[in-house]
């Protein structure tokens, strides 16, 4: 059928008509879904896990103390670290000894104990003060027994040969009348070098000190 220019007119105005919306609406989605993906989100870490570039771990700190800047003190002094533990073990020792006795022991029996831990000169000494006339009838007579401890407090002085320690002793002494407990504070002088130690003298810590 033949159409007058004026329907073939308005034909081709409602072509382009439909064209048009139908382009529109095909456009319309992806115009919307573009802009949507080009929206920042709001609250990223809610809504994606965007995984980290894996970090190189730093290497295991392998630093000694001396390598730290730690000082050897034993390098100035005149025995090493293995002789002061010798030298206050024998000075524990003997202190533990000088404090335990019991009033059935003679004076050899006293000294006896501290063979090795003490000089020649000390142990005569000692000898002399246990057996003392005054001193051994109050031992007896009271039936006295002592048990010793003994703690190194520090050191006052050394030399090439020779330790003085500052420790304290104390007596758990049991007698006739009862139990008591007592602590003095002594000065003990060891003489000797690497692991081989005696002590020369002792005397209470307050002795010569201001």
């Amino acid at each position: 059928m033949d159409l007058s220019p004026g329907q073939q007119k308005a034909v081709f105005a409602l072509v382009v008509v439909v064209l048009a919306a139908l382009g529109y609406w095909l456009l319309l989605p992806k115009v919307s879904h573009s802009h949507a993906q080009a929206q920042p989100s709001p609250n990223p870490s809610a809504t994606q896990s965007v995984p980290s570039p894996p970090a190189s771990s730093p290497p295991a700190a392998t630093t000694t103390p001396a390598s730290a800047g730690g000082v050897d003190i034993y390098s100035w002094l005149p025995f090493t670290q293995q002789d002061l533990a010798a030298a206050a073990a024998v000075t524990e020792k003997f202190l533990v000894d000088y404090n335990t006795y019991s009033y059935t022991e003679s004076a050899a029996d006293f000294t006896g104990r501290m063979n090795g831990l003490i000089t020649t000169q000390l142990a005569s000494t000692l000898r002399g003060l246990y057996a003392q006339p005054g001193v051994a009838k109050l031992r007896t007579d009271q039936r006295q027994v002592s048990t010793g401890t003994a703690v190194i407090n520090s050191i006052r002085a050394f030399g090439a040969s020779s330790l003085t320690f500052v420790a304290t002793g104390t007596q758990h002494l049991t007698t006739s009348k009862g139990t008591s407990n007592g602590s003095a504070q002594y000065a003990i002088t060891v003489t000797g070098s690497g692991s081989s130690w005696q002590v020369d003298n002792i005397e209470l810590s307050s002795v010569g000190q201001s």
